[in-house]
C-alpha cells in the first residue's frame, strides 16, 4: 500500500489545531472585549494609584522651573539682535523683506485709491463668478469705508496679500514634496496633523521671541499657521491624480517633469484652489489675532476696543473683518468651482480689460484728488451701539422676569457648571488624570496614540501649570458638551428636513467664514467679561462645523438600509436611533474631534475677555513682554491641544473596525 503525504491544506489545518488555534481566537476575543478590558485595567490602575501614590495635584518634585533659562534665552536674543550673524545675515534680512513687501503692497493700495481698490475687487469677482458676487463685493468694501475703517482695511489687506502669497508658496512646495514622495508624505503627515490642531495663539509666542513685536512677527506667524492646509490639499491632489491618465502620459515617453507639469498639476487644480481658499481664510483669522503682537489694521482696532470693553468700537472694526472674510471666501470658492467649466460659460471681463478699467478708475481718483475715503461718507456706529449695550446692561443683564438676564445666565453657568467642573478636575490626583487620558485614548486609538496623549498631558505638569491647564480644560469640556448637544440636534434636524437644511446653510456659511476674534464681540455685549462669555464664544464658533459634519453623516446613510428598516415597520425615531446614528458613528466621532479642537482655539483667546487660565497667561506674557510666562503657557496650550486631539481622534484602523462591526 502506498502512503501519500497529506495535502498542504490539510497540513495547515493540522498545524492550526492545538495552541496555534488559540492565538487567533484570543486576538478576536481581545478585540471584541476591548472596551471592558481597558475599563477594567483603568480601574485597577486607579486602585493601585490610590494605594501607592495617594492624592493631590501635580507634585512639585516633578516640575521644572523654566522661567530662568527662558529669561536668559530671551535676554540673549534681545541683546544679540543687532550683532549676531544669525540675525545680521539671515533673520534680519527676512524681517526687512517682510516689512518692505507689506509696505509696498500697502502703498500700491493707497495709490489706487478707494475707487480703484473697490473697482478691482468688483471686476475680479465679476470675472470669477458673475454680477451678483461683484455687487456683493463692492457693497462690502463700501461698508468698510462707510464705517470709517478704510485705512485699517487696507492695512489688513496688505498684510494678507504678503502672508497668503508666502503661505501658498511654502505650503505648495511642501505639498509637492509630499505628493511626489511617499517617504516625505509619511514624515510630513504627523507634522501637519499636529500643526492643524494647535490653537492660533500658540504660533505667536515663538515668532515674538525671535522677531519681537511688529509686522514681521505677525506675518511669519500667519504664514506658519496658514501653510498646512495648502500643503495637505496639494499633496492630496497630486497623490489622487487619475492613474489611467498618468499611465497614458508615461506611455508617451514624458519625463517626470513633463508628467508633473502637463498631467499631475492640471488634474489637481481644484484641490490647489481649495488649498488657496483655506489658506486665505486661516490667514485672515490669524492676521486679526496677530494684532496682539503688533499686526495693526482691523485686528488692532478690535483688540484695543475689547481691552477697554468698548463694544461699539469693536463692532465697527469687526463688521469689516466679517465682510472681508465673506468676500475672500466667496471669490476663491467660486474660482475653484469654475475649474473645468467650458470657456463660453465664464462670466465677466477679460483680465487685460479688467486691469485697464481698474487703472482708469484709479487715475480718475488721483486726478480728482479723491484717493482717501471721504470723511463725510462715514457713519459712527460706536456711540449708538454702546447706548444699546448700556440699555441691555440696565434691562437685560439681570432682573428679567421668569427667565432672568444674560448676566444671571452667565453667573449660574459659572457657579453650577464651570466652578464644580474646574474644582473637580483640580481635586483629582494627577495620576488619575493621566490614567483617564490613557484609557480614553486607547478606547478609540492605539498604544502609540495613548502614549502621545499621556506624555503631552504629563508635560503640562512638568511645566508647572497643572492647575491653570485643568481650568482651561474645564472650560473646554463645558463648551464641548453644549456644542455637541446643540450641534447634533441641529445636524440631525437638518439632515431629516430639507427645508431646515436649506435655511441653515447660508447661516453656517457666514459663521464659518468669521475669524475667531470676532466672536468675542457679541458675547461681551451680552454677558460682560468672565469665563462664561469665553465658553459662549467657543460654542458659537465650533457649532457650525459640528452641525455640518453631523448632517452629512446622517444624510449619507445608505438609502437601501433606510428602505429595509422602513419595510420592517420601523418608525422615524427607531430609524434614527437604531440605523442612522449607529451608521453615522465615524462622522459623529469626527464632529467630536473638530468640536474639541475649535473650542480650545477660542477658549484660549477668551483670556482677552476674562477667561483666565492658560489664555490669560499667554496674553499677559505677550502684552507685558514676559516671554517666560507666555512661552510656558503657549507650550502648555500646545500639549493640551495634542492631548485632546489624540483622545478624540480615532485612528483609521479603529474607524474601519467600527464600520465593520
Amino acid at each position: 500500500m502506498t502512503v501519500t503525504a497529506p495535502p498542504a491544506s490539510a497540513r495547515r489545518a493540522a498545524a492550526t489545531s492545538g495552541t496555534g488555534a488559540v492565538r487567533p481566537g484570543l486576538r478576536h476575543a481581545l478585540t471584541r472585549h476591548r472596551g471592558p478590558l481597558i475599563a477594567g485595567a483603568a480601574a485597577l490602575a486607579l486602585l493601585l494609584g490610590a494605594v501607592l501614590l495617594g492624592g493631590g495635584g501635580w507634585p512639585g518634585a516633578l516640575s521644572v522651573d523654566l522661567s530662568a533659562p527662558l529669561e536668559r534665552g530671551s535676554d540673549w536674543i534681545i541683546g544679540n539682535r543687532d550683532s549676531h550673524p544669525l540675525f545680521l545675515y539671515f533673520l534680519g534680512h527676512v524681517s526687512n523683506a517682510v516689512v518692505l513687501a507689506v509696505r509696498a503692497v500697502y502703498l500700491v493700495l493707497l495709490a489706487a485709491g478707494w475707487a480703484g481698490v473697490t473697482a478691482a475687487v468688483g471686476l475680479v469677482a465679476w470675472r470669477v463668478a458673475g454680477i451678483r458676487l461683484a455687487l456683493v463685493s463692492v457693497v462690502a468694501f463700501g461698508v468698510c469705508g462707510l464705517l470709517g475703517m478704510w485705512v485699517p482695511t487696507l492695512q489688513t489687506l496688505a498684510l494678507m496679500v504678503v502672508a497668503v502669497a508666502a503661505s501658498v508658496l511654502l505650503g505648495g512646495l511642501l505639498g509637492l514634496a509630499a505628493g511626489l514622495s511617499d517617504r516625505m508624505h509619511r514624515v510630513l503627515r504627523p507634522v501637519l496633523d499636529t500643526m492643524q490642531v494647535l490653537p492660533a495663539f500658540a504660533y505667536l509666542l515663538p515668532v515674538v521671541l525671535v522677531f519681537g513685536i511688529g509686522v514681521p512677527a505677525a506675518v511669519l506667524a500667519t504664514v506658519v499657521y496658514a501653510a498646512p492646509p495648502m500643503a495637505r490639499l496639494t499633496a492630496l491632489g497630486l497623490r489622487g491624480a487619475d492613474a489611467g491618465v498618468m499611465e497614458a502620459v508615461a506611455s508617451l515617453g514624458a519625463t517626470g517633469r513633463q508628467r508633473l507639469l502637463t498631467a499631475r498639476l492640471p488634474l489637481a487644480r481644484r484641490e490647489l484652489l481649495l488649498g488657496v481658499n483655506q489658506s486665505i481664510m486661516m490667514a485672515l483669522g490669524m492676521a486679526v489675532i496677530a494684532s496682539v503682537i503688533g499686526a495693526g489694521g482691523l485686528g488692532d482696532r478690535v483688540y484695543q476696543a475689547l481691552a477697554s470693553v468698548d463694544v461699539g468700537a469693536a463692532l465697527a472694526a469687526g463688521v469689516p473683518v466679517v465682510l472681508l472674510a465673506i468676500v475672500l471666501d466667496r471669490v476663491t470658492a467660486a474660482a475653484g468651482e469654475s475649474v473645468g467649466a467650458a470657456p463660453g460659460r465664464r462670466t465677466g471681463l477679460g483680465p487685460v480689460l479688467a486691469l485697464a478699467v481698474t487703472a482708469a478708475v484709479a487715475a480718475a481718483g488721483r486726478l480728482t484728488d479723491r484717493l482717501s475715503w471721504p470723511e463725510s461718507w462715514t457713519v459712527d456706529i460706536a456711540e449708538p451701539v454702546n447706548r444699546a449695550v448700556d440699555w441691555m446692561t440696565a434691562h437685560l443683564y439681570s432682573g428679567v422676569p421668569v427667565v432672568g438676564g444674560t448676566a444671571d445666565w452667565a453667573g449660574r453657568f459659572t457657579t453650577w457648571v464651570l466652578n464644580p467642573l474646574r474644582d473637580g478636575l483640580q481635586w483629582l490626583p494627577w495620576w488619575a488624570v493621566l490614567v483617564t487620558v490613557a484609557a480614553l485614548a486607547l478606547l478609540i486609538g492605539t498604544w502609540r496614540t495613548a502614549a502621545t496623549a499621556v506624555l503631552a498631558m504629563a508635560a503640562i505638569g512638568v511645566l508647572g501649570v497643572w492647575d491653570p491647564a485643568l481650568d482651561t480644560l474645564s472650560q473646554v469640556l463645558a463648551a464641548v458638551a453644549v456644542t455637541l448637544l446643540l450641534g447634533v440636534l441641529l445636524g440631525v434636524a437638518a439632515a431629516r428636513s430639507a427645508r431646515l437644511g436649506r435655511a441653515l446653510r447660508p447661516v453656517l456659511d457666514v459663521f464659518q467664514t468669521m475669524p475667531q476674534f470676532v466672536y468675542l464681540i457679541p458675547v461681551v455685549a451680552l454677558f460682560g467679561v468672565g469665563r462664561a462669555p469665553a465658553v459662549a464664544a467657543a460654542v458659537v464658533y465650533a457649532l457650525p462645523a459640528v452641525v455640518r459634519i453631523t448632517a452629512e453623516g446622517v444624510r449619507g446613510v445608505d438609502p437601501s438600509v433606510m428602505e429595509s428598516s422602513r419595510s420592517l415597520g420601523a418608525t422615524g425615531l427607531q430609524q434614527l436611533f437604531h440605523v442612522q446614528l449607529p451608521l453615522a458613528r465615524p462622522a459623529l466621532l469626527l464632529a467630536v474631534n473638530q468640536g474639541v479642537v475649535l473650542v480650545l482655539a477660542v477658549v484660549v483667546i477668551g483670556g482677552l475677555v476674562g477667561g483666565g487660565a492658560l489664555g490669560y497667561d499667554a496674553v499677559f506674557g505677550l502684552a507685558q513682554g514676559d516671554l517666560a510666562t507666555g512661552l510656558v503657557a503657549g507650550a502648555a496650550i500646545v500639549c493640551l491641544g495634542l492631548t485632546l486631539d489624540r483622545v478624540t481622534q480615532p485612528t483609521e484602523r479603529r474607524a474601519h473596525a467600527g464600520k465593520g462591526a
